[in-house]
């Protein structure tokens, strides 16, 4: 089991940081903050390369702790509200990623969200630095609680800017 969970980790963790990485430095086809900000502002993210620059450091900082097994808790809440935020940009196109739908952040999420519950395993600095009992069913349930109204603020302040006036 923490063979599995270490290669989980490993694989969400270079995928979310390859996520914030395009947006923070135009890495891996990406636009960097500049060019995904004309992006970001017409979904109501506003000011855009700020709001660019946030996601991006909280979807690197969820790859980073999640990679090394390290408050493994904040990560799985970081990497789930950044991906149930991308999601919502998306939800109108329905749930394929070939349709432009919500797919890869969803996926992305529960992950995250998954690996909040189970905690990070025996290979993780969590365990080496005795930090375990900050992993399990109550605080991967908060992990989950925690990333799901931060990203349920940010929908609402995203939604609020679409009303007021569009990009």
């Amino acid at each position: 089991m923490d063979i599995g969970l270490l290669l989980l980790r490993l694989l969400l963790s270079g995928l979310l940081f390859g996520h914030g990485a395009q947006k923070m430095f135009g890495w891996y086809g990406g636009f960097g903050p500049k060019g995904t900000a004309t992006v970001f502002e017409p979904w109501g993210f506003r000011p855009g390369k700020p709001l660019v620059v946030l996601a991006a450091f909280c979807e690197m900082t969820a790859a980073a702790l999640m990679a090394l097994g390290l408050l493994s808790a904040l990560g799985a809440a970081m990497g789930l509200g950044t991906m149930a935020v991308a999601a919502s940009v998306n939800v109108s196109k329905g749930i394929w990623a070939q349709a432009g739908g919500y797919e890869l952040a969803l996926v992305y999420g529960v992950l995250a969200a998954a690996l909040g519950f189970t905690g990070p395993g025996q290979w993780s600095l969590d365990h080496v630095l005795g930090l375990e009992g900050l992993t399990g069913a109550r605080p991967g349930g908060a992990a989950v609680a925690l990333g799901l109204v931060t990203a349920l603020c940010l929908i609402g302040y995203a939604a609020r800017n679409r009303r007021r006036r569009p990009a």
